[in-house]
């Protein structure tokens, strides 16, 4: 059995290192946003309710 050869390109142009971590972290950052506005929300109406 061959082992696949390991293809690189050469280093990335600093356009696309950016979207690389755009692509890597973005929905981690998009989903902690969406967590931290959700709990406001539930926060704002748990403490409306009780007033």
């Amino acid at each position: 059995m061959t082992a696949l050869p390991v293809l690189h390109l050469g280093g990335l142009h600093p356009y696309e290192q950016a979207l690389v971590v755009l692509l890597a972290f973005g929905p981690f950052l998009l989903l902690g946003a969406v967590v931290a506005l959700q709990r406001r929300r539930d926060l704002e109406d748990s403490n409306s309710g009780e007033r």
